[in-house]
């Protein structure tokens, strides 16, 4: 299968039902009361993590996700049905990206893990919540709340405990070959490792961690230059870093210092964390002559002399078993540090979602010739909730507009009698 680890996609909740107008018309009941049902709420759009999902692939080939409307409630209080959730199932290690604020929405990193990413629209309300002593006929109902929607970029950043850095050509696939059961094709060429390769390795001691031969990088790699980011991302996970290094500086033509400096150079531009996770230094290719000779230069070892530093022969297997002990020491201690911070109003997995209104986002505009318009999520939550379908509605949505100060900020800007006031898809006329 390919290795697809990257989908843009949009998704979108199910829209709350409308609440029912409707009153009692029973033989023998007179006057009979209002019976109108609530709205179902709308399905909500879930993530799931899933072992048995490997790619992005299913996600690449869709454009849009819906999740199924609430129905509209009905007569005799009966109230319509919830609409059905959507779970989409993914790959673990699968991050979730508003894709136009860049908000981070789920970090779908462990099995089962389940997240709720785009809530359905609350049901409306029908007229028989709204029967009181001084209307005990009303026509009042709500109409649903819209489902939310996201554009959303899903990246698959593999779960490794240990990922191998280095160069094209380091070694690293033969390396990952020679200390577990996974078989990357190895060919001396750059770029032989295209795709993360994922291997399970065990130490003499028992302990056993995942292991990623992760693409060679380059010089410019941080700025998206060669692989790039479809490199750096994939080590975003792992708590150890293992950077495998030519010792034979590429048969005596380049320089052991520098290459090992570039790579550094290129973690920590993309992210200063990463500069700051465990490493261990693999000095590799030692049963080549030119790798003999590095390691006897004062200047390479003086480098070297206070970093966690093993030599090995990947082709030949030496000194693996060293390494692979190294690895499960420093994994005792090493912690996940996320180079991300997921919302805060993420809690057990799902996402708190607030309603309150704000009247600072109100905006009063004077088009001119007695003609004005009101814009504003608080205005359109209001227009969209109570449509001026029934006087009933047509009173509460006044009132509910008068008790968010609109009226007032009317007054201020000059509005006159007559004047026409559009609110979206209303044009009313200013009493005042």
């Amino acid at each position: 299968m390919k290795f697809i680890d990257t989908a843009k996609f949009k998704i979108k909740a199910g829209d709350g039902g409308n609440g029912a107008v409707s009153f009692r018309h029973e033989l023998y009941v007179a006057n009979g009361g209002p019976n109108g049902g609530d709205g179902g709420n709308g399905g909500s759009v879930l993530f799931l993590a899933d072992g048995g999902k490997h790619s992005l692939l299913d996600l690449k080939l869709q454009k849009m996700i819906v999740a199924k409307d609430g129905e509209k409630g009905d007569i005799k209080n009966m109230h319509g049905a919830q609409g059905k959730d959507t779970i989409i199932r993914v790959p673990i290690g699968t991050l979730l990206i508003n894709e136009k604020t860049g908000e981070i929405l789920a970090d779908l990193d462990e099995e089962k893990k389940q997240v709720l990413v785009a809530k359905g629209g609350k049901g409306g309300k029908g007229n028989a919540r709204f029967a009181n002593s001084r209307n005990k006929a009303p026509t009042i109902f709500e109409a649903g709340e819209p489902g939310e929607h996201f554009y959303i970029k899903a990246e698959l950043k593999v779960l490794a405990d240990v990922g191998f850095v280095g160069l094209p050509n380091a070694g690293k696939s033969t390396m990952l070959r020679a200390i577990s059961n996974s078989k990357p094709e190895v060919a001396d060429y750059a770029f032989t490792t295209l795709n993360p390769q994922l291997g399970v390795a065990k130490a003499v001691n028992g302990e056993s961690f995942i292991v990623a031969d992760l693409p060679g990088l380059i010089d410019g790699a941080s700025l998206g230059k060669g692989l790039g980011h479809q490199f750096l991302k994939h080590i975003e996970r792992c708590r150890v870093i293992c950077h495998i290094i030519d010792m034979s500086g590429n048969y005596g033509q380049e320089d052991i210092i520098k290459n090992y400096e570039l790579i550094r150079n290129e973690l920590k531009q993309y992210n200063y964390k990463l500069d700051k996770r465990p490493e261990i230094i693999v000095l590799n290719k030692m049963d080549t002559d030119e790798a003999k000779i590095n390691a006897k230069d004062n200047s390479i070892k003086e480098f070297f002399k206070d970093k966690k530093v093993v030599f090995t022969a990947g082709i030949k297997k030496e000194n693996t078993q060293e390494l692979l002990i190294m690895i499960a020491e420093e994994l005792k201690t090493a912690k996940y540090i996320p180079l991300w911070e997921v919302e805060k109003d993420i809690y057990d997995g799902v996402k708190v979602y607030k309603l309150e209104e704000d009247p600072e986002d109100i905006e009063i505009v004077n088009k001119g010739n007695g003609r004005w318009e009101v814009k504003g999520d608080t205005i359109y939550k209001i227009f969209q909730k109570f449509p001026i379908s029934t006087d009933d509605n047509l009173l509460l949505f006044n009132e509910k507009l008068k008790k968010t100060g609109v009226y007032n900020m009317l007054r201020e800007r000059g509005v006159q009698g007559k004047d026409i006031v559009k609110v979206f898809d209303y044009e009313l006329e200013w009493m005042d």
